[in-house]
């Protein structure tokens, strides 16, 4: 059938074939079917050509498949129940929570991409995620139907749409985590999922003094989990390599380096007794590494390990040189840090 009009060569014409049938067939078909199956669409009159056709402009339509708007969530969970952030089958995964809550909302399933992805049992006060919607749903109404879908066990606590070349993890210029450590005898049932209980003689100036020890810029391989996916999951962002660099082989497939700008231990006094927090801020961490971080200090502290070795167990890049890994219960991630955002929408 040709056009009525010619197209241009930017546009295109989407037509809807209209049965026709043979002159007698109708009349035909009208005495077989009943009378209910005698008022059906085919048999009737066809409508006017100008409403089956729609003239679209190919622009129009390539932007409205590629009109995505790029979304950041900031949450915080309870980590006990759930097998760590990255989407495990058959596992209960923070990111499948989330995945399934905005395919119930929203009817698209975007797998939202974590700043970090944090083991089984770690919690979070400010995680953050990106993903892209096409779905036109103001800020403050997705956290709201978020947070009436989601698990009690995990919050959204703040919406907001961001350029699209935004992302959770790639966008990141710095974290915070924090280590919880309760100090008396008997650590109360409430407290047990969210503190590491060590009520064992402790010199707390020796704890700061090797906080110290790992600020600026080190290796820290000595610190990096030895699991046999360390090279794909546990590392945060460092600076790009040299793309004309050989490839090494893991575990060293992955970079070490990494700055931490703070470092330190924090004494607080609760109602439920003394309380050491760790907290440490850098540009990236990798797998296990804060918790590896804890366990060695822990050893300092209690006597196990001089102050002095801290330096030698950095050099030596061997995960065997460092003291054990601390229990994923007392670890926060506290923050994300990213470049200004402030021009693009955010929820009251």
């Amino acid at each position: 059938m040709r056009a009525r009009h010619p197209v241009r060569s930017s546009q295109f014409i989407l037509r809807i074939p209209i049965p026709r049938f043979p002159a007698g067939r109708t009349a035909f078909a009208q005495r077989k079917l009943s009378i209910s199956h005698s008022r059906s669409p085919l048999l009737r009159a066809p409508p006017s050509i100008t409403l089956l056709s729609k003239r679209l402009s190919v622009n129009d339509f390539a932007q409205s498949v590629t009109d995505l708007q790029t979304w950041k969530l900031t949450l915080a969970y309870d980590g006990t129940d759930f097998r760590g952030w990255q989407v495990q089958p058959g596992e209960p995964t923070i990111q499948g929570e989330l995945q399934a809550a905005l395919g119930r909302i929203t009817g698209e399933s975007p797998l939202p991409q974590g700043s970090g992805r944090t083991d089984a049992g770690v919690h979070a006060l400010g995680q953050v995620a990106s993903f892209a919607l096409q779905a036109r749903i103001p800020p403050e109404n997705l956290l709201r139907a978020l947070n009436r879908t989601l698990p009690p066990s995990i919050r959204v606590l703040e919406t907001r749409t961001v350029p699209g070349a935004f992302h959770a993890r790639h966008s990141a210029i710095a974290k915070t985590y924090e280590y919880r450590v309760f100090r008396e005898p008997v650590c109360p049932p409430f407290l047990a999922r969210y503190v590491h209980a060590c009520p064992w003689p402790m010199d707390v100036e020796l704890l700061q003094k090797s906080a110290r020890l790992f600020e600026g810029q080190h290796n820290f391989l000595s610190f990096a989990a030895t699991d046999p996916d360390l090279a794909s999951r546990g590392v945060d962002p460092a600076p790009k390599p040299d793309q004309n660099a050989k490839a090494p082989t893991a575990p060293s497939a992955v970079s070490a380096v990494r700055t931490i700008f703070s470092s330190a231990w924090e004494q607080q006094k609760t109602e439920a007794g003394d309380l050491l927090v760790y907290r440490v801020r850098g540009n990236g961490f990798l797998h296990h590494m804060v918790r590896n971080l804890v366990g060695t200090m822990l050893d300092v502290g209690r006597g196990h390990r001089k102050l002095e070795e801290i330096p030698a167990i950095i050099a030596a890049s061997s995960r065997s040189a460092a003291g054990p890994t601390a229990p994923a219960r007392g670890l926060f991630l506290h923050s994300v840090e990213y470049d200004d955002l402030e021009s693009s929408q955010k929820t009251e």
